[in-house]
């Protein structure tokens, strides 16, 4: 009996712990349903490169909804909403660049951080920035293009310049001088030259933008400058002149990929345009690209290899068409230094170098005293001021001269590779009186000449900087507006150098 009463009162303690425990559990566990208070039906979109829109769903049990998108280019049809369910479009344009780009949508219930759902939205970059214009590249043809680049630089003796003209910011009447015609070419042939450098301006004459695309008046106004030389039996060099700076003030890592789209682009279209000239016309990719070390080089190199590659590609008389790049900042030293390779061509022998000369800067450009120095109106052996002797020139003379030239005869000419001297010049300063100016005016005379002189002596062609101002300050020969000759002494230096 005893034992029996034992066993009992051990059931019941254990019932009453079973039962404690349980209820101890349901105080302290019991279940929660979660309910978020925003949701979105995508947590990322994808749309393509040549944008589109894309639809999500905003459920809520809040009383309000907001939205921000991170990124301007991309939209929302609908930025706030009371709706338990909303429909969102998203709409995202067309993506110019050639990188990829994403966006972050938030969606914000009762203006509470802690309700809210996030929307990734992503879209490719475009794989070419610009479409191709080499639409209809033709078979290599050669008629009239059998010189290779020494044969054709033996045969042009002095070069002139169309400068401040189809370059100029804003119209080729932009910058003071009247429209090129047909007349100043035949008194500029008449007068001792045999070719033409035409600087040209081709960015702001776009009839799309955003492809790249020159308007066809241009390219026929340019085509019938080149004509108007070539039927003079004149060789002509046509560029990318500075155009703005796209290219110029960036040859850099962060702009090589845009610029040579650009490059190729433009190139395509310049050539494919002026195809049907003979060995008369050479092409030259920039004017004076701005370049300090090896890496800006290293870029200025692939803007010159797409240019290359861009004439080559559109096939007729430019498939064997000479053609021109430029050295670092097309200053002589620069080049000797840093222009130790060149870009390849599919075809040998066809390329020239450029470099421009404006030494020493006194002499020929400066246009007033700085405190480190002052401007130089006298230049070269026997042409020095003994009345003025603080602006006679005390450096970039006749030797300084001889070792920058013959050093572009040594890396470049002597390998079979010509030299173009784009540009040089020294301005009038014409504010001089009495013997000042008459001793200033034989001294750039002389300087003129030498250049000239020295520049075919080391196999260099040289090209004359005519922007065609004829007061103070200047550099005309000519006078555009009734197609004279405006500066016989500097003309006649000049020819003269050629003896």
């Amino acid at each position: 009996m005893k034992n029996h009463v034992v066993k009992l009162l051990g059931f019941f303690t254990l019932i009453i712990a079973i039962f404690s425990c349980s209820s101890d559990r349901d105080s302290t566990e019991t279940p929660t349903v979660e309910t978020k208070a925003i949701k979105a039906s995508e947590t990322s979109v994808s749309i393509p490169e040549a944008g589109g829109t894309s639809t999500v769903k905003i459920t809520m049990t809040g009383k309000e909804w907001v939205a921000v998108s991170s990124q301007d280019w991309c939209k929302l049809s609908v930025t706030n909403s009371s709706s338990a369910s909303q429909d969102v479009t998203i709409t995202v344009p067309a993506n110019s660049g050639l990188t990829a780009r994403e966006a972050t949508l938030t969606f914000v219930a009762d203006g509470s951080s802690q309700k809210s759902v996030k929307i990734t939205v992503s879209q490719a970059g475009r794989t070419t920035l610009y479409p191709s214009y080499n639409t209809n590249p033709i078979p290599a043809d050669a008629s009239g293009m059998s010189s290779d680049a020494v044969t054709l630089a033996s045969k042009i003796k002095l070069g002139w310049n169309i400068g401040n003209a189809l370059e100029a910011t804003g119209g080729e009447t932009a910058w003071g001088n009247p429209k090129t015609t047909k007349a100043l070419i035949d008194v500029v042939k008449a007068n001792g030259f045999n070719a033409i450098r035409i600087p040209c301006s081709w960015n702001q004459y776009l009839e799309n933008s955003a492809n790249a695309q020159i308007k066809t008046e241009w390219l026929n106004r340019v085509k019938e400058v080149v004509k108007y030389c070539v039927d003079n039996d004149m060789y002509v060099i046509l560029n990318i002149h500075w155009d703005g700076g796209w290219l110029e003030n960036n040859c850099t890592e962060a702009k090589k990929v845009e610029n040579n789209a650009k490059q190729k682009a433009f190139w395509e279209q310049i050539a494919t345009n002026l195809r049907d000239f003979d060995e008369h016309l050479l092409f030259a990719s920039a004017n004076e690209p701005n370049v300090d070390d090896a890496t800006q080089m290293a870029v200025l190199n692939s803007y010159h290899q797409t240019f290359i590659d861009a004439v080559r590609s559109t096939g007729g008389k430019n498939a064997y068409r000479n053609l021109i790049i430029q050295g670092p900042t097309t200053d002589i030293e620069k080049t000797n230094k840093l222009m130790t390779t060149l870009p390849t061509d599919k075809l040998a022998n066809r390329l020239m170098v450029e470099v421009h000369y404006y030494t020493p800067y006194q002499f020929c450009l400066m246009e007033k005293d700085a405190d480190w120095g002052k401007m130089f109106y006298y230049w070269g052996a026997g042409f020095h001021s003994t009345t003025d002797t603080a602006h006679n020139a005390t450096w970039g003379e006749e030797a300084d001269l001889d070792k920058f030239f013959k050093s572009m005869k040594t890396q470049f000419v002597d390998k079979g590779i010509p030299v173009v001297l784009g540009e040089f010049g020294a301005i009038r300063r014409t504010s001089l009186t009495g013997e000042d100016l008459t001793l200033h005016l034989n001294s750039r005379a002389h300087y003129l000449n030498y250049v000239v002189k020295q520049a075919k002596a080391n196999g260099m062609l040289p090209f004359y900087w005519d922007a065609g101002g004829m007061g103070d300050k200047g550099s005309a020969l000519f006078n555009r507006n009734n197609n004279t000759v405006f500066d016989s002494q500097a003309l006649t230096a000049l020819v003269n150098g050629l003896k």
